[in-house]
Formats: structure tokens, C-alpha cells, sequence
């Protein structure tokens, strides 16, 4: 049995987004030719691992390549008995390539041409998802944390051209710069993507020692995020343009920052409320009284209505978590738990029992 790209990243055919992605970057770092100088069989590996992340870890690709099922190593191919013709890049717009073919060229070299530069059109970056996490405490008051982030970026030595430093990349002699071919089907001409360049027009005749010609190196880059006050666990923080960088002039993708906020041994968060368990004395409870409540900007004085029921939350307006949305805080909700004695003295029994009695 053909050897798939899930096969290749070690994956299963069903594994989310997220596992591909770690997958590759597992696979990338063990088989990087930087570590493993002079290796082909690592230096091979790594573009195997390279190039099967470039569809899998792409959702339009990826639908492409379970719905055909197989790779020609310049698209999806519709499988046996299909002359490996390119369906990934066959729509109607290849119309004019088909007739081309079939009427001495007529409006063939335009579609061609129209197909080369859209192989070439900027594309932006994918989002890059780092984690940071924060005390309760942290999560109120605000903080500000370092987040290290492993990127693709140009190459250091080359600055991202993929060739040796002193020398460039040339137009491709198999398709003079267009990035596609046309492959003669019987009647038909297809076009396709050029296999010597990959549709990009042009190649390396002496790719940089850095990073084989692939003009990119993983690099752990460093970000400061300002996390304000209020944030809830799984809160989304968005930096624009601090993702994967884009390719062919495109746009960088974001970092999206994911805040892990522990559990506090003092309050349950509501929303923007916060809920304080408060133990009360059954004697306070039925006849009233106040007692000392924690909250995050210090300890209040609540007064306890008479006949108050154990579970029954009391409001402390203003002393919650800071709103993320528009302004001021939340509410402390503080909820009694009438404390039953487990020992009594004479005294108190002597109490106990004249008070069952008149109640009884």
C-alpha cells in the first residue's frame, strides 16, 4: 500500500488540526539538516515531513487530498486510471487551456499566463496559539508575561531568498518564469503547475547551506502581552501580524494568546461575580448580626438579616472582578453556611433544650 501524508507526519486520517501541527513540528525539528549536517536520508526526510504539512496542515488542501486520495507532488490527483491529471488546479477556468489545446493555442498562453500569477499571489500567514497562565490573583489585578512563540521566518543568512548569499534565484528555463505548463492529454492540453519550479516562476541553482533553499528557519520569538484586569480562563488575546509571516509579499497571521487561569481557594467565579462562602452562627443567623467577609481589595463588614437560611446569598455591590467589557467591577456574593457546634457546654445544652422546648 502507497505510503500517505498522514503516514508521513505519523498521524491518522481523523487527527485534528492542532496534532498535525504538533506532529510536524516534532518530525521538523528531528530531521531540520541543521541537526543532523551531511544526513540525505534526514535532509530527505525533512522535505517529506515539509511537504506533507504544507497540504495537511492547509483545510482546503487537506479536503482535496482525502476527497482524490492520493499526490502527484504538484496537487491532488484523481487516482488510477486518471493520467495524472492535476485536479487541484482543473476548473472551468481551465477552459480556455482545453479549447487552446484543441484550436492551435487560441486563448491557451492567457489562461497560462492568468494561472502563473495567481500560483505567485500573496497569501497570508497562518495564526500562531501560545498559552500563558496566571494566579487568580493575577487574573484581577492585571499582569504583564513573556511569551515565547516558535515561528517560520526568513532565513537568517539568505534573507529569505532560498539561495546561497552573493547569488539569486533565476526564471525557470522549463517554463521561461510562467510557473505552469501545458501537458498535452490526447485532444486536451492541461495546465498545470511547472514540477521544476512549483509554480513559482523561478528556481535555485545554488540553494543557501542555511536552509537547503527553503529561504525559512524556526526561530523562538519572545512577545510581551499586557493581560488586563478581569481576564477569565480561555480569555483570547489577539496581537496582530505576530504569527507565521505570510509568503509571496502576503500578510503575517496573528498570535492569539490563551490565558490558563488557576483556581482560587477563596472565591468561585460568576461571571464577573465572585462567590465567598461565609460561615455564620446559628444564633446570628435567627436573631441577625454582621460578620467579616473576604473580598479582593480587603475584608467587609455585612450585616445578616434576621432569619437568614443557610445557602442564602447576601450582595456586596462593586467588590467583584473587573468587567473586560465597558467599565466597573462585579459583586461578591457572599453565601452562608450555618455552623452547626459539634461539642456544647452545660450551659449552652441547658439553652438548646429550653429553646426546643418553645419551639416544639
Amino acid at each position: 500500500m502507497a505510503k500517505t501524508l498522514y503516514d508521513t507526519l505519523g498521524v491518522s486520517k481523523t487527527a485534528s488540526a492542532d496534532e498535525i501541527k504538533k506532529a510536524y513540528r516534532k518530525l521538523a525539528r528531528q530531521h531540520h539538516p541543521d541537526a543532523n549536517p551531511g544526513d540525505k536520508e534526514s535532509e530527505e526526510r525533512f522535505k517529506e515531513v515539509q511537504q506533507a504539512y504544507d497540504i495537511l496542515g492547509d483545510e482546503e488542501k487537506r479536503n482535496a487530498y482525502d476527497r482524490y486520495g492520493s499526490w502527484n507532488g504538484r496537487g491532488p490527483t484523481a487516482g488510477p486510471g486518471a493520467a495524472n491529471v492535476d485536479v487541484g488546479d482543473f476548473d472551468l477556468g481551465d477552459l480556455g487551456d482545453l479549447f487552446g489545446g484543441l484550436f492551435g493555442g487560441l486563448g491557451g498562453r492567457g489562461a497560462q499566463q492568468q494561472r502563473g500569477r495567481a500560483a505567485r499571489q500573496p497569501m497570508r500567514g497562518a495564526d500562531v496559539e501560545a498559552t500563558v497562565h496566571l494566579s487568580f490573583e493575577d487574573s484581577l489585578r492585571g499582569a504583564e508575561a513573556k511569551v515565547p512563540v516558535e515561528l517560520t521566518v526568513a532565513c537568517s543568512e539568505c534573507g529569505g531568498t532560498g539561495a546561497q548569499p552573493g547569488t539569486a534565484p533565476v526564471i525557470c528555463p522549463e517554463c521561461n518564469g510562467r510557473g505552469v505548463k501545458a501537458e498535452s492529454q490526447g485532444l486536451f492540453a492541461l495546465s498545470q503547475p511547472c514540477p521544476r519550479c512549483r509554480g513559482n516562476g523561478t528556481v535555485i541553482e545554488k540553494p543557501c547551506s542555511k536552509c537547503h533553499g527553503t529561504g525559512r528557519e524556526r526561530k523562538i520569538r519572545t512577545y510581551t502581552v499586557k493581560i488586563k484586569p478581569g481576564v477569565k480562563d480561555g480569555t483570547k488575546i489577539r496581537l496582530k501580524g505576530k504569527g507565521e509571516p505570510g509568503s509571496n509579499g502576503g500578510p503575517a497571521g496573528d498570535l492569539l494568546v490563551v490565558t490558563r487561569v488557576s483556581a482560587s481557594e477563596t472565591y468561585e467565579r460568576r461571571g464577573d461575580d465572585l462567590v465567598v462562602t461565609v460561615a455564620v452562627s446559628f444564633p446570628t443567623a435567627a436573631l441577625g448580626g454582621s460578620v467579616d467577609v473576604p473580598t479582593p481589595e480587603g475584608t467587609v463588614s455585612l450585616k445578616i438579616p434576621a432569619g437568614s437560611e443557610d445557602g442564602k446569598l447576601l450582595r456586596i455591590k462593586g467588590r467583584g472582578a473587573p468587567r473586560l467589557q465597558g467599565s466597573g467591577k462585579g459583586d461578591v456574593l457572599a453565601r452562608i453556611r450555618i455552623q452547626v457546634p459539634k461539642r456544647v457546654n452545660k450551659r449552652e445544652r441547658e439553652l438548646l433544650e429550653e429553646l426546643q422546648k418553645v419551639s416544639g
